[in-house]
Parts: structure tokens; C-alpha cells; sequence
């Protein structure tokens, strides 16, 4: 196996890390209830899709 002769400064280090960084969630809003829901997912708040699709009947609480 073969060894490092030298260190790695920590610029190196970091430049190697430069793009490791984590992206925010992109949320959208549903279009029936205007809660924030992940895009092309079923709203969890009142069921529906988007246009007007009603896919899950939820309870009311």
C-alpha cells in the first residue's frame, strides 16, 4: 500500500470538500389547501394531488 509522503494543507483539504455541501429540501405549495408539500407528492394535510385530484379521503380531526 502506498503511504503519503507529505500532508494534506487544509486548503487542499477543503477544496476537495467544496462541493460535499448539503441542499436545502425544494418545497412547493398545494394547490388546494396552500400548505407547503414536497413536489409530485400527495399533500398530507387534505389528500389531494394537484388539480383538483382528491386521491386520499383524510379524517377530519
Amino acid at each position: 500500500m502506498a503511504h503519503p509522503k507529505r500532508r494534506h494543507s487544509r486548503s487542499r483539504k477543503n477544496k476537495r470538500r467544496a462541493h460535499d455541501a448539503l441542499t436545502p429540501v425544494e418545497l412547493s405549495t398545494c394547490p388546494n389547501c396552500n400548505q407547503s408539500k414536497l413536489p409530485h407528492r400527495i399533500c398530507g394535510n387534505c389528500g389531494y394531488y394537484g388539480r383538483g385530484r382528491k386521491v386520499l379521503e383524510m379524517e377530519q380531526s
